[in-house]
């Protein structure tokens, strides 16, 4: 039965609802998931109670979260969101209602709402209330704005991109004048903060079609990443490369594990491509050096996204080094281990394995070299090998003893760290303190 999939702490509240005499149904991505058979992340619940009976229904355990909206939070960690039935006043910014106004109509409150896959309501028992057609969309696998798709997002023009982000996460197609209406009001994205374009571009990344809406809607990303259109439809004039830089990238994308570092640095990782590109006396496309124009460009979208410092400082380190070649030896997993960390350099393997998957099949074979390099490097780390100033035999504490003091401390440890990583000295104490004794005589 679909009542068993609604949380209990959520039906206790539902029921609660009801038994005070209110109209109550769960709304939104809950019952979307559910319907799809997914594994629903959250659930909302609308009501005809406005706000103050709801606070006056549940006392102490109510929370006024958004009364402006009508929204109130029952619960403590597991809080449940229960709004009241609203229809929307104005949209002056393309983002928030100028004011809402509380309704009795479960329908005029669906109506409000982005998509029709969205706009289906469930009552305890099961009932649906699906005025709009969103379960047919369900099962068509398709995504169609409620009501005038250009008037949804001219109100707010971020459920362009939350459209976006569902067809990546769910693999449905933009009915399409819902996809007409994203692209005349694409230029409203510019007024919308950039943390909220941050988080939606994230999630659309993450999802398993990322490839195919990328591929599908170029012209609305640019207008907060203008960088990726010299790459679109960009030849690449190369035997390696069966794409342009674009599809490349697109592909690279769908390529690596869907994490924001990966997914990011893949899409970041040949911006600069078209402003490198040369034309060899053979006829071939070369790049030389695009990484560093991948990197200036990569650094500013990052800044004008508000990323996070820890995952900029990731991201910029894997473009940089995406082309970069590895030796196959222990001294350069030690030296490269050392430079990185291991979580880092995993990361960086697994952005080669995604840029060379979208290559041409004939550089395949570069997938079993990159499989031995990291066969290679699980050896060293297994054997305990020395590549990190923690591991190192010889402590600060070891040289302030013999009086060294302030940054000359550090320099000598990594100087140190170098000889052992180097297999000049092996990373013994005695041995290395020796060393540190003559050195200092």
């Amino acid at each position: 039965m679909l009542v068993t999939r609604i949380p209990e702490h959520v039906q206790n509240v539902m029921a609660r609802l009801e038994a005070a005499g209110w109209e109550v149904w769960c709304v939104g991505g809950g019952v979307r998931d559910m319907l799809l058979g997914r594994d629903p992340g959250d659930w909302d619940v609308t009501t005809s109670a406005r706000p103050e009976d709801v606070m006056a229904l549940f006392g102490p355990a109510a929370q006024p979260t958004g009364l402006k909206h009508g929204t109130v939070t029952v619960g403590g960690n597991r809080g449940v969101e229960v709004t009241t039935f609203r229809r929307d006043g104005d949209y002056l910014d393309n983002r928030h209602p100028d004011h809402v106004e509380f309704t009795t109509s479960l329908e005029e409150d669906l109506s409000r709402r982005d998509f029709t896959v969205n706009a289906i309501a469930m009552d305890l028992r099961g009932e649906l209330r699906d005025p709009f057609g969103g379960r047919a969309d369900l099962e068509a696998g398709v995504l169609r704005a409620v009501g005038d798709p250009e008037q949804r997002f001219r109100e707010d023009a971020l459920r362009i991109m939350r459209g976006l982000r569902f067809a990546a996460k769910l693999g449905f197609a933009v009915e399409p004048e819902t996809a007409a209406a994203m692209d005349r009001c694409r230029e409203l994205l510019g007024n919308i903060a950039p943390e909220r374009i941050y988080v939606e571009m994230t999630g659309l990344l993450c999802g398993p079609w990322a490839a195919e809406v990328l591929l599908a809607y170029p012209r609305v990303l640019a207008v907060f990443l203008p960088e990726i259109i010299p790459c679109v439809g960009f030849d690449q004039r190369s035997p390696y490369h069966c794409y342009d830089v674009w599809e490349h990238t697109a592909r690279s994308v769908a390529a690596v594990p869907p994490q924001p570092v990966l997914r990011w640095a893949m899409l970041l990782h040949d911006l600069g491509k078209p402003e490198t590109f040369s034309l060899g006396e053979d006829g071939r496309g070369h790049f030389y050096g695009h990484w560093r124009e991948s990197v200036r460009k990569a650094e500013a979208i990052m800044d004008r996204l508000r990323f996070d410092n820890h995952s900029k400082k990731i991201i910029l380190t894997l473009v940089e080094r995406h082309d970069c070649e590895l030796a196959f030896s222990e001294r350069s997993v030690r030296r490269n281990l050392a430079r990185y960390g291991e979580e880092t350099l995993r990361l960086l393997l697994e952005v080669k394995r995604g840029d060379n998957l979208a290559q041409a099949p004939a550089c395949r074979d570069r997938q079993q070299l990159i499989d031995q390099w990291e066969a290679l490097m699980n050896m060293v780390i297994a054997q305990g090998s020395c590549f990190s100033l923690s591991q190192l035999a010889v402590r600060g504490g070891d040289l302030t003893a013999l009086g060294l003091r302030g940054p000359a401390v550090g320099e000598l440890l990594r100087e140190l760290l170098e000889l052992v990583i180097e297999e000049k000295l092996p990373n013994d104490r005695e041995m290395l303190m020796t060393y540190v004794r003559e050195k200092l005589e």
